[in-house]
């Protein structure tokens, strides 16, 4: 632990909402120079929120930044809203790119391009670092832990970009948000859900995911599972190439993920809002 605490500047942002407190809420500390990773790790496990980030000057000179992204028990190479919300605050702090065009954050998953789209922020999804159809028992289990016959699975895929997702796409939206999951049955894995909307409205689809812990939590908005569902549903031919997914409606949130493919890059953005601003000992 850091044996001499100093004051350093701190924002808590929401995330992938257009009226805060409606989406997904990030911790950042903007200058987490001399910090050791158990400081981070205790401090991201204190602000109990999914996952708290920490600014440092980049190590490689492409990137504008370096962000470490922790949840309130582990590390992750990368995750989508600490992305854009990280992203916002070094902006709002006065961060000037060094591209016209993006700002490059470094993390432990490589470098991440991001760009203003529309008033928005929207990153590019990183690669997928496995992708592949689950076996049949697995397909059984999620079917057992969510709740509903297998055969109102329609498609089920590793979606890995850090976080290691599993994808599970259902025929509407309504069967989404009628899901009552499991938690034991559900085991360690992560586990994302999405169907389309079928009645029009601002949202195209609808995504809930579920994470395990000592309970598992339901995320109001991810963004990294977004990223992976987005690639994976666009490039099979099931969503068209820009299209807006809800999250967080069973919660109680108004979770909006904007997803665009350009060329060869599949953008993922959302609006965010800083809600605190001020300092914390560290």
């Amino acid at each position: 632990m850091n044996p001499t605490p100093s004051s350093r500047p701190f924002h808590q942002v929401d995330v992938f909402a257009g009226n805060a407190y409606r989406g997904n809420p990030l911790a950042v500390v903007l200058d987490a120079h001399g910090l050791d990773a158990a400081t981070m790790q205790h401090f991201a496990n204190w602000t109990n929120l999914s996952e708290t980030t920490f600014l440092l000057p980049a190590e490689d000179p492409r990137a504008d930044y370096n962000v470490r992204i922790f949840t309130g028990s582990e590390e992750f190479p990368f995750a989508g809203h600490p992305t854009l919300g990280s992203a916002h605050t070094w902006l709002q702090a006065g961060g000037v790119p060094k591209s016209s065009g993006f700002v490059v954050q470094e993390c432990g998953a490589g470098l991440v391009r991001i760009k203003r789209d529309a008033g928005r922020l929207a990153f590019a999804a990183p690669p997928l670092t496995r992708f592949e159809a689950v076996d049949e028992p697995l397909r059984r289990q999620l079917a057992v832990a969510l709740g509903i016959p297998a055969g109102d699975i329609v498609d089920a895929s590793w979606l890995v970009n850090g976080p290691e997702w599993i994808g599970v796409l259902l025929g509407s939206a309504d069967q989404v948000m009628a899901l009552v999951p499991d938690p034991v049955a559900m085991g360690n894995l992560k586990v994302g859900v999405i169907g389309p909307h079928l009645s029009g409205g601002d949202a195209d689809f609808e995504v809930r995911t579920f994470i395990p812990g000592d309970a598992m939590v339901e995320d109001p908005v991810t963004g990294s599972f977004n990223a992976g569902a987005a690639q994976w549903l666009i490039g099979s031919g099931r969503a068209p190439r820009r299209y807006v997914a809800a999250q967080g409606t069973v919660l109680g949130r108004a979770g909006r993920v904007h997803v665009t493919a350009e060329d060869d890059d599949v953008w993922v953005g959302g609006e965010s809002t800083t809600c605190i601003q001020g300092t914390v000992l560290l």
